[in-house]
């Protein structure tokens, strides 16, 4: 049997797995989503005040960012594969709070409890993959799809949202809400009591024991020990390289949904085309992600990559010097959907799992994601300076800097990778 056919094998006979943990992505951008697009249900139904509504959603951003940033001291504490099977109880206690709130007080502790489980979720779901996974190869597949399932995530909520947006009240949103606590219990049930899971562990455990008795070394792996050892050098090159790229990457993609109805307005569009079309481009999200899942794994990954950045940065280009011409927009912003998900997300999660030992990725990824999602909070506070007709041509020539940015990020880690022989590829 050939590699390609191995890996192929190994993917499906693990692919549960990766649908386990890829449902904490649907639960982590349902929540970020869900609550987005129902707030002003929230605020009309309980009475909320516009700057109790800016602090409930300003809250979830900075729980998503400390549960994030704790995911390596929550492993430390509770294990990796006890966080994995617990955190989504959590996520659905604190959904449950919000279903069952009555004043803003008892929502903002529901957000904000969610916001920490969720946040924690993501790094330590993708380093439980990667530590059951039998090589690279296939956790890099494994890996990469679960960015699928966030997309899902952002599809969903907004199609719930739009079901109950006509009912009275903050009903519709305690509905919402209560569809995101019964999935998180049924993830949680599926993660604990999974046999074949439990299987995956006890393979991937003793894996892990025997590699490390091949090292010849007593020295336990931890944060200190990676940006201080012998490797410090390589573990800090492609620590910052991957930093500055998802750092980069997320100002973007955070901010440009924002931008996507607003811009389609403008060009004369009726509110009702510019968010069925994001609809419609949030589905070309899913197939780019979908496309670039499929060879996550394999040589033609870091070339996926450099179509997918050169399309983000051309779709800038081409907003930033179009005319106000809809379709035009359309096209533009449709091209930038398919960059930003072959060159996006799912390749700084598979660089995270392949650059840094098992036992630091949800250290590692979790101060990542959790630093990412300061930046992104605190660049929201000028995002409506941002927004204003006269000053839209400068913004997409400054995004289309930052994509340059992102871009030479990239292709410094694809280096390092090369260097320090990461992949067989």
């Amino acid at each position: 049997m050939n590699n390609e056919s191995y890996v192929k094998d190994k993917v499906k006979e693990y692919q549960p797995l990766a649908v386990a943990a890829g449902i904490g992505s649907i639960l982590g951008s349902g929540i970020i989503v869900g609550l987005s697009a129902t707030i002003t249900v929230w605020q009309a139904g309980m009475g909320l005040t516009n700057s109790q509504v800016g602090v409930i959603s300003g809250s979830l951003t900075f729980a998503i960012a400390i549960g994030s940033l704790l995911a390596g001291q929550i492993t430390k504490i509770f294990g990796l594969i006890k966080s994995f099977n617990w955190l989504n109880l959590v996520y659905a206690i604190g959904a449950a709070i919000c279903v069952f709130s009555n004043g803003y007080s008892m929502l903002l502790l529901g957000v904000i409890i969610t916001g920490l489980a969720s946040g924690a979720d993501l790094p330590i779901s993708l380093t439980v993959v990667s530590h059951d996974a039998p090589d690279e190869s296939t956790s890099a597949s494994l890996v990469s799809s679960t960015q699928i399932f966030w997309q899902i995530g952002v599809f969903m909520s907004y199609l719930c949202a739009f079901i109950v947006s006509k009912m009275s009240g903050a009903m519709g949103a305690r509905i919402v809400f209560s569809l995101l606590s019964i999935f998180a219990l049924i993830t949680w049930a599926w993660r604990t009591f999974s046999n074949k899971f439990k299987i995956f562990h006890e393979e991937g455990e003793k894996r892990i024991i025997s590699r490390d008795s091949k090292r010849n070394s007593n020295e336990k792996v931890s944060i200190k020990t990676v940006f201080s050892g012998d490797e410090n050098r390589k573990f800090i090159s492609f620590f910052f390289s991957i930093l500055i790229f998802y750092v980069c990457w997320n100002l973007l993609a955070n901010t440009f949904g924002q931008f996507q109805t607003f811009t389609l307005v403008q060009a004369h569009a009726s509110q009702s085309f510019a968010t069925g079309s994001g609809i419609v481009l949030n589905f070309i999200s899913l197939l780019a992600t979908m496309a670039f899942a499929s060879v996550a794994g394999g040589k033609y990954r870091n070339k996926f990559f450099l179509v997918g950045i050169t399309v983000q940065f051309l779709a800038m280009l081409g907003l930033a010097m179009s005319s106000h011409s809809l379709w035009p927009i359309v096209i533009t912003i449709g091209c930038y959907n398919i960059g930003n998900n072959i060159a996006g997300e799912a390749m700084y999660k598979v660089w995270t799992q392949e650059a840094f030992p098992i036992e630091v990725r949800a250290s590692v990824q979790g101060f990542i994601n959790g630093f990412s999602r300061f930046c992104c909070g605190i660049f929201a506070l000028i995002t409506p300076a941002l927004v204003v007709p006269s000053a839209i041509r400068n913004t997409m020539f400054m995004f289309a800097g930052i994509v340059f940015i992102s871009f030479i990020s990239g292709l410094v880690m694809m280096r390092l990778e090369k260097k320090y022989k990461v992949n067989d590829f």
